[in-house]
């Protein structure tokens, strides 16, 4: 009966997430990366090559094919629709909290260990990205379930998180190569602590089976290649390792950081400072490991705030740790109310107003998304302005989760970050009604890939049209009455009594549907 009613407690636990984690609205891509990565999907689905990473008829081998593996493998049993496409950052994003909910456990003890996850749950980082179809909270959900078996291992009898450490490291690797260095590296003042498991050999066996997906992957591809396929990986790690368009200045993440962990970056930051004089080993894991990891990727060249994923779970526990000072402290307690309560809440009412009034018909929202902000901005000042200096310490830190828990459920609502191409997911489902485009594929001109933009296009139209054609080095190559998505606009006019233009609108621009007569 115990076991019953403990089960039913983590079930309502896990209740708790459902409005910040599902959605079942309609959705749309983005074209960069989780476009590319699904498009990717399809064509392994679609022509059955599940082993080389495919851009149209061009092998792509500067990554591995984890994450398309699993996207197609979710649409192979679940059904080829979008929700499939995001389980495995869905159940990824799952796990990861509750990760950080065992977390919580282990550093400090059972009280408020849903509060940890809740934070987390609600940074605009974490929130993001667990919504779209990347590797990226897969992998740092790999980077957070190694953490916690490296703090479960006491002793060498601890067979099973030796055996877990060895085996994330590998999966890891199968997400995103070279980057599983940047944790370790960041771990080491504490694996120096535990060194001696790294002897035993749970740690070797799981490190093999942690990397059995790569060495499959490995012998399969590389009969196809003219060298080995570690060699292309290492030349996409020195590109961006070398000056590129994602080279950011060696202070990018002094700003992006507490930019990207609203609305906890201070309470962060008071935990990561106060945890550093922790007395006891804890503090290796929780100021130590994310400020080594944060100046390693300072050093590298390419700077993205998705690096920084990995230590979010991390930030949520200083989050708490930082709560839990300030607002405790005979110093502090009186002022962090007063700024929560008073100063925060006034500039949400601020922002609120001004974005109602003067930019709301500015930006390109329409109704519903709209309404969800104002609603979920209104209910997170509203909800600071309850904090007084008589509730208790339970009572602050509740409300606290509350203001962003509503807002980032409104705003998930709202398919402002599920539905991120709206208009163009609305122009291509009249595209698909058509009669002309029924059960017909639908090839593109290569040759129109010019630039970011048209390639951003083609890859959401490409992934929302109905059936998808192979790729054309020229519209020349169409046969009659077959379709095609194109940008040669000059051919079609020079030759209108051979090409037929069937669709083209200003949201799809610069590609348009034609017809060869």
């Amino acid at each position: 009966m115990i076991d019953k009613i403990l089960k039913l407690k983590y079930l309502s636990k896990l209740f708790i997430f459902i409005p910040v984690i599902f959605y079942f609205g309609k959705r749309s891509y983005i074209a960069f990366d989780e476009g590319f990565y699904a498009l990717q999907a399809r064509w392994i689905l679609d022509k059955g090559n599940w082993t080389i990473p495919l851009w149209w008829d061009e092998y792509v081998l500067d990554r591995t094919i984890g994450l398309q593996f699993l996207i197609a493998k979710s649409q192979d049993l679940f059904g080829r629709n979008m929700f499939s496409a995001y389980l495995p950052t869905t159940v990824a994003s799952i796990l990861m909290l509750f990760t950080t909910y065992k977390l919580h456990e282990e550093l400090f003890n059972k009280k408020y260990a849903i509060i940890s996850p809740l934070i987390l749950s609600t940074t605009y980082l974490w929130f993001d990205y667990s919504h779209l179809a990347t590797q990226d909270i897969i992998y740092s959900c790999l980077v957070t379930i190694g953490v916690l078996a490296l703090v479960k291992i006491k002793s060498k009898d601890n067979k099973f998180y030796i055996l877990l450490f060895g085996i994330w490291i590998g999966l890891a690797f199968m997400m995103k190569t070279f980057l599983v260095f940047v944790p370790l590296l960041s771990l080491l003042p504490y694996l120096f602590l535990k060194k001696n498991f790294l002897f035993n050999k749970f740690f070797w066996l799981g490190l093999l089976i942690g990397f059995i997906p790569f060495l499959l992957w490995t012998s399969s591809i590389n009969p196809y290649l003219d060298k080995n396929i570690i060699f292309y990986l290492v030349e996409k790690f020195n590109f961006l390792s070398s000056k590129n368009a994602f080279t950011n200045p060696f202070y990018y993440y002094f700003w992006n950081v507490p930019v990207t962990f609203l609305p906890w970056s201070f309470f962060a930051i008071i935990g990561t400072i106060y945890n550093i004089f922790n007395k006891n080993e804890n503090k290796y894991i929780l100021s130590f490991f994310p400020l080594i990891l944060l100046a390693t990727i300072s050093i590298f060249s390419t700077k993205t705030p998705y690096y920084t994923l990995q230590i979010s779970s991390i930030f949520s526990l200083n989050t708490f740790v930082g709560i839990r000072y300030l607002f405790n402290s005979k110093k502090y307690s009186r002022f962090s109310i007063f700024i929560t309560s008073k100063i925060i809440p006034l500039f949400i009412f601020a922002l609120t107003f001004t974005y109602f009034f003067l930019f709301k018909d500015l930006v390109n929202f329409n109704s519903k998304e709209n309404t969800f902000i104002i609603l979920g901005l209104l209910f997170f000042g509203l909800s600071w302005t309850l904090i007084k200096h008589k509730n208790s310490f339970k009572e602050i830190l509740i409300t606290l989760i509350i203001g962003p828990y509503l807002f980032t459920s409104f705003l998930l609502q709202s398919g402002l970050f599920t539905d991120r191409s709206r208009e163009l997911r609305e122009k291509m489902e009249y595209v698909a009604s058509l009669d002309i485009v029924n059960n017909q594929p639908i090839m593109v001109d290569k040759k129109g890939i010019k630039n970011s933009i048209s390639q951003s296009k083609i890859i959401r139209i490409s992934l929302l049209t109905p059936k998808l054609g192979e790729g054309l080095e020229s519209i020349d190559h169409l046969k009659k009455s077959e379709l095609a998505w194109t940008t040669d606009i000059q051919k079609i006019k020079n030759n209108s009594y051979t090409y037929e233009v069937i669709y083209e609108n200003d949201t799809l621009s610069p590609w348009k549907l034609i017809l060869k007569k």
